[in-house]
């Protein structure tokens, strides 16, 4: 349905987001609004369990984790029966880097130092297994990563390489094209992390070459807490043998065999154990959303939305962590300003929802179905609110997640 919507038609798609009413919600790298239509998914979840008990499995229950892999797929441009969910991204690395081990001459680890903290303190654990650790550092301009010299560091020692496709704190796109080229020339295998870029930058996952994918639907694929998810090219996949595993990657798990496991052929071999239905039910309904949106459609509304509001943000004299061409920027905008955090909270007290994070500053991130006047109310707000201090009592409190 993607076809029949322009990004200026977006809006649209407001009115199935109720926070929308209540809020300027422009904190979508980090939490997406939640539609209307998860209520009425997940009260068919409690309904079944409470009708049908047990036998809601074989209703359905069990599938659904392969049919929220696929409505992924889609959005990650692989094939059907490539993803598997995970409760979150640190359950997905580890599955994938259990297939590896590392006491042998190829035994590195190439990662960046913009990387989300979870995964380097992942990655890094792996030195106590072996291996070989290189971080590298920020680009020139401090906030994003270069992909060229990321490229250089990578050789035939190299085992794994592990990228951010967009940073989470200057919202940066990282050029993968010269990664994925070195490290296929050495055999190294290579993990693109696109939380931050999935639901507001359009993949192609398969196309690109990567030959695995984390990322989750928590952001702008609106989807909430327990929908995170692992591709992993299929050539790649049937020499794979992880040593993180459980039952439901059993090719017949029903069968509980004492023989041992015996891994299927699809994504599925990626799973572990009962999988979270519940969350598999709020899931599905953003991702949906997104696809009929068009990512594509998103996209050039997201750049319209973020170049909107760095203009706004130079008029009112905020210092930028961000790229400022379009091309380069994902879904949101990092604003350097005094006293951040406490700027953060006095926003939200005006029902202005934005985050802060160290070395980043203010991050604003308005999503499809915002408009221009919430980003312009949210910078006149942030000025406001530095002209008349009204930031200063929460200076000394304490730091909440959010």
């Amino acid at each position: 349905m993607a076809e029949h919507f322009t990004s200026d038609s977006l809006l649209s798609f407001r009115d199935r987001f109720p926070i929308t009413q209540r809020s300027n919600y422009l904190i979508n790298n980090s939490l997406g609004a939640m539609p209307a239509a998860t209520r009425d998914s997940l009260a068919q979840y409690l309904d079944e369990w409470d009708s049908r008990g047990v036998r809601a499995w074989g209703d359905g229950w069990w599938v659904l984790q392969e049919q929220v892999a696929d409505q992924v797929a889609g959005i990650l441009g692989v094939d059907d029966g490539t993803v598997s969910m995970h409760q979150n991204v640190a359950v997905a690395l580890e599955m994938i880097l259990s297939c590896f081990r590392f006491d042998g001459k190829r035994n590195g680890i190439v990662y960046a130092d913009r990387n989300f903290p979870s995964d380097q303190y992942i990655y890094e654990a792996r030195a106590a297994h072996g291996a070989k650790l290189t971080r590298v550092p920020a680009a020139a301009d401090g906030f994003s990563t270069d992909g060229e010299e990321f490229a250089s560091h990578i050789d035939d020692t190299t085992l794994l390489v592990a990228i951010d496709h967009v940073m989470f704190r200057s919202s940066a796109i990282v050029d993968i094209e010269p990664i994925v080229k070195k490290a296929r020339e050495v055999g190294a295998f290579v993990i693109l992390d696109t939380f931050h870029s999935v639901g507001t930058v359009p993949l192609e996952a398969k196309k690109w070459g990567v030959h695995a994918v984390v990322g989750g639907a928590l952001k702008w694929l609106c989807g909430g807490p327990g929908n995170c998810f692992l591709y992993v090219d299929p050539d790649e996949a049937k020499n794979l043998k992880p040593a993180f595993t459980g039952w439901a990657a059993h090719k017949q798990p029903f069968l509980f065999s004492p023989e041992g496991q015996d891994f299927r052929d699809d994504g599925g071999r990626f799973a572990t154990g009962t999988p979270n239905v519940p969350a598999l039910y709020a899931g599905k309904e953003g991702i949906a959303t997104l696809a009929e949106a068009g990512l594509r459609n998103v996209r050039a509304r997201s750049q319209k939305l973020t170049t909107f509001l760095i203009e706004a943000a130079q008029r009112h004299g905020f210092g930028l962590k961000s790229p400022l061409d379009a091309a380069k920027r994902g879904g949101h905008v990092a604003l350097d300003v005094p006293d951040g955090y406490a700027v953060c909270q006095a926003l939200s007290e005006r029902e202005i929802v934005v985050d802060f994070r160290p070395d980043a500053g203010l991050r604003v991130a308005p999503h499809f179905y915002n408009t221009e006047d919430e980003v312009r109310a949210a910078l006149q707000a942030i000025r406001d609110i530095l002209d008349n201090g009204d930031h200063e009592r929460f200076l000394k409190a304490e730091r909440k997640p959010g």
